[in-house]
This record gives structure tokens, C-alpha cells and sequence, in this order.
């Protein structure tokens, strides 16, 4: 392959409800350390979340936050410190050769369900409804008031990828890089769904929302004991470039994005398919012209549902039944399920590994389930390695819908 055909991040830039920067990210998944708390939801009483903590106000003014998106300012402050970490020269950059390309799972819900509420103080006298309603839940809202900030001329939108849809805003990326309709790529995903009572109500209804005394504990992939999802806000923003212009500027590469697939199930609203889950991870692997022996970390997607968890554990089981060397992980025993920005926050935190040499561990995990049986899972604690070089990350998500992305190494 072209060197202007394989593509690279130079970038990164994340708020997590841990973190809100990758080195301190980093620094609480291979600590231990959770952060989970209690919030007083609309309607709903005492739920669990996790909340980020990020200074809005860095990149934006008052007005600009109150009149955006919590999702966009996110989003804005996850491409602030991604340009920053890419050492990228932005003020002499073409933004008109700039793309920004954003996952989520849902967008607009909050701002509408404000908006009742505060009509509702009103005799819902429609008179009371906010003009800026419609720019905050147009579902181009989290790109563009990114491109709205820094300027950006170039291409923008937003992928509705459900909970797959932090990594299907790198392959957009890495795919509108290699046909030359751009040359920088802003990807990633973001979310802002602990605002809304809605998503909480939802997961209630199905028997689907974690509650434990001790709120860091709630998240419990794999564990025999899970009850649920606990819901998050975050979000992560890369660089992404081809490997000659990060070469011709001498920027550092945090991976190479080598391999990816993106399918349905075409089964059922909610439940996986752990058989088409499985095929995604085979068609990555086929772009990546690689075998499941060659992938040292596996990233799962595990949400500490009961069924869920269960049909991922199947499909991993099914593709790397024969690669006794590869190990997994899980990222949302640490922070949630961070929804649309899931599948970049959760790659992000396992980039490190390249240097560091650490899969970085599963918590929560008190009484594995017999079900949820891998072979190198790694629990409580993180393990060293001699070496990483490859990170496969999975993400799947509602409608049936499945991306995978896999990232190498890069060595010069």
C-alpha cells in the first residue's frame, strides 16, 4: 500500500468521566480507578451516570455554551485538544481540505425534553419555546458546531451509529482521506445522554439500568453478578493523516489504522447476533490482511447486560478460539457506557499500550461468569506484555449494528 493510502492518528484529544486527557486517562485504567456517580434525574430520582468534568469555558464563551449543545461542546473541547496533541501548525492550515466526522447514538433528545419541561412551567404556551431549538437538534449539531468554532470549511457530519458509532467516525475518516476529499480528518465520537431522563426510563423499561450501593462498582461486565448498563457522557476526538504528510512534518503516530468492518445482524432491535458480530471482526481482519493470532489486545464491547455480554463472549470465543496469545479487555467497567463516544474513548485508552506494554484490566469482575469464559481476560488488575502491537476494538450497537477497527503499531 501507497504511503498517501495507509492512514495514522497524530491526535487526540478526550474528556471520559476519569479523565480529560489521554495521559490521565491512562493513568486510572491501569490504576483501578472508576468514577461513577449519583445524579438526580428529571422524573426518575437517583440514578447512576457518569459525568465528565471538562472546563467548557476553555474554548467557548458563556454564550456560545449556553446557546450550543453540552454534545457539541464536547465535541469542541475533544478537537481543541486533539489539534493541540497532533502539533499540527492549525492557523496555516487549508480548512477547506478539513473533514469532521462524529459518532453518536442519538442527538437532540435532551434539548427537546428541555424545552417541554420548561413550557410546561408555562401551560405549555408554545410562545416560551426556544429559538435556538432547532440548530441544537438538527442531527449535523456535534460536527458542526465543531466546524462553527474552529472554522472549518470542509466536509461535516455526524454518523448515527448507535453505539457503534465512535468507530465508525474513524472509518469515515480513514475512507474520505484515502479518496482525496480531504487531508486532515477530525473523528471520533461523543455523547451527551446522561442529560436526557429518556435513555435512562428506556433502559429501566427493559430491566437494562445498573444500580449498585457503591455507584464505582456498577459497571460489571463478564462478572456472574451484572444487572445492567450505566449510562455516561464523553467524548474523544482524533487527528487522522496520511502517513506521508505525518512523516513530511515529522508528527508522532500513535497507531496505524490498518483494518476495519462495519455489518448488520438484521435480526433484532436489541439483542446481538453473535454470529454477525463475529463476521465483522472477520472482515477487519480481511482488510487488515490478518489472522486472530496476529491481535495482541481485543477491546470488547461488553455492556454488563446478561444476554449481551454473553453473545459477545460467543463471537470472540468464535474468532479466537486458536490465538491462545491475544488478550481482552474491557473499558466500561472504568466509566460506563459513554454510548456514541464508546468505541474512540475506549481505542484511546488502550493506544498507549504501544509504548507502555500494558493491557490495562477489566474491574468489577468479583465472580466471572461461566458464560463470559476468554481465554487472557484480564481482570482487576492491569498485565504486562513483552510487546503490543496490534489493538482490535469492537463496538456494537441498537438496530443490529456492528463496527470493528483495528490499529497496529506504527514503527518507522
Amino acid at each position: 500500500m501507497k504511503l498517501s493510502e495507509r492512514i495514522v492518528i497524530t491526535g487526540i484529544g478526550l474528556t471520559a468521566p476519569n479523565g480529560n486527557s489521554l495521559a490521565e486517562f491512562r493513568k486510572h485504567l491501569l490504576e483501578g480507578y472508576a468514577r461513577i456517580q449519583k445524579i438526580d434525574m428529571r422524573y426518575m430520582g437517583i440514578v447512576l451516570a457518569g459525568v465528565c468534568t471538562f472546563n467548557a469555558l476553555e474554548y467557548q464563551s458563556k454564550k456560545e455554551v449556553r446557546v450550543g449543545t453540552r454534545a457539541g461542546g464536547i465535541g469542541i473541547y475533544c478537537a481543541h485538544k486533539a489539534i493541540e496533541s497532533s502539533g499540527l501548525d492549525w492557523h496555516l492550515l487549508d480548512k477547506s481540505r478539513v473533514g469532521v466526522y462524529v459518532g453518536i447514538t442519538e442527538h437532540g433528545n435532551v434539548e427537546t425534553e428541555n424545552e417541554v419541561y420548561q413550557i410546561s412551567k408555562f401551560g405549555y404556551d408554545t410562545r416560551f419555546w426556544s429559538h435556538h431549538h432547532n440548530p441544537r437538534t438538527v442531527a449535523n449539531n456535534p460536527a458542526g458546531e465543531i466546524t462553527l468554532n474552529l472554522g472549518i470549511t470542509g466536509p461535516h457530519y455526524t454518523l448515527g451509529g448507535a453505539c457503534a458509532g465512535g468507530n465508525i467516525g474513524l472509518i469515515q475518516g480513514v475512507q474520505m482521506l484515502r479518496l482525496g476529499e480531504v487531508d486532515t480528518a477530525l473523528v471520533g465520537g461523543v455523547s451527551e445522554s446522561i442529560h436526557t431522563f429518556g435513555i435512562f426510563a428506556g433502559f429501566k423499561a427493559q430491566g437494562a439500568l445498573a444500580f449498585h450501593e457503591d455507584p464505582n462498582k456498577a459497571s460489571r461486565p463478564f462478572d456472574k453478578h451484572r444487572n445492567g448498563i450505566v449510562i455516561s457522557e464523553g467524548g474523544c476526538m482524533f487527528i487522522l493523516e496520511r502517513l506521508d504528510a505525518a512523516l513530511a512534518r515529522k508528527a508522532k503516530i500513535f497507531g496505524e489504522i490498518v483494518g476495519y468492518g462495519i455489518n448488520s445482524d438484521a435480526q433484532d432491535t436489541v439483542l446481538p447476533c453473535s454470529e454477525q458480530q463475529a463476521a465483522c471482526m472477520q472482515l477487519a481482519l480481511k482488510k487488515a490482511k490478518m489472522r486472530a493470532v496476529d491481535i495482541d489486545i481485543v477491546n470488547t464491547h461488553a455492556t454488563a447486560t446478561l444476554s449481551g455480554d454473553i453473545r459477545e463472549c460467543e463471537a470472540l470465543n468464535r474468532v479466537f478460539k486458536q490465538a491462545p496469545h491475544t488478550h481482552f479487555n474491557n473499558t466500561k467497567s472504568f466509566i460506563g457506557h459513554a454510548m456514541g463516544a464508546a468505541g474512540s474513548l475506549e481505542l484511546a485508552g488502550n493506544l498507549p499500550a504501544f509504548e507502555d506494554h500494558y493491557v490495562h484490566p477489566t474491574i468489577n469482575i468479583d465472580e466471572l461468569d461461566p458464560a463470559c469464559k476468554l481465554n487472557n481476560l484480564v481482570i482487576n488488575h492491569p498485565k504486562h506484555l513483552p510487546q503490543i502491537r496490534t489493538i482490535l476494538n469492537t463496538s456494537f450497537g441498537m438496530l443490529g449494528i456492528n463496527s470493528v477497527v483495528i490499529v497496529r503499531r506504527y514503527d518507522a
